[in-house]
């Protein structure tokens, strides 16, 4: 499935096909959860926030833009929902690691898992503003130009601030290397 497909089905929810909305659904559930999970919002947290992602974009179907992709539109909805529940909440859970090492030896499975554990606790220690542009173009590789529709804010920005992120999490993952 590909944007065009993305636009139909748009237009067949709008025509009232619950159908095609629940095709959206499937195809960008597991995704918003995640960005959620990486933003650092809890599981059950991260559930909450998909569910009222997929609820505001079918109530906000109307307003959508055909010119721009729906899954920025719906990505922009699910980091701004993410951020609600973090200031809302004042505190911050450690992140689920959802997906499995990849390498065959013991050794190697706990290593990557060590890794990829520190980088996540690192990556909960830079200001909010940083950590949302290393997950939006980290994690779920969005361009420069995605990025600076679904943050509002100008694709300079957006550029300055993930130098700055990636700047002060090497600084973090040094310090932590140090300290081991």
């Amino acid at each position: 499935m590909n944007e065009e497909d993305d636009a139909v089905l748009v237009s067949e929810t709008l025509d009232g096909n619950q159908k095609a909305f629940a095709s959206l659904v499937d195809k960008y559930y597991k995704t918003v959860y995640n960005s959620a999970i990486r933003m650092g919002i809890g599981s059950d947290d991260a559930f909450d926030v998909t569910q009222a992602v997929f609820v505001k974009a079918y109530e906000n179907l109307r307003s959508y833009k055909s010119r721009y992709k729906f899954f920025s539109w719906l990505y922009r909805i699910a980091v701004n929902e993410s951020l609600n529940v973090i200031h809302r909440r004042k505190y911050l859970e450690p992140l689920d690691d959802d997906e499995p090492a990849t390498t065959n030896s013991p050794d190697g499975e706990y290593e990557t898992t060590e890794n990829v554990e520190m980088v996540q606790q690192c990556l909960m220690r830079l200001k909010l503003d940083y950590r949302v542009v290393i997950v939006l173009n980290h994690f779920q590789q969005l361009t420069y130009n995605e990025i600076s529709f679904i943050l509002d804010i100008p694709e300079k920005t957006v550029k300055s601030r993930l130098y700055t992120a990636r700047q002060h999490l090497r600084d973090i993952l040094i310090q932590e290397k140090g300290a081991l």
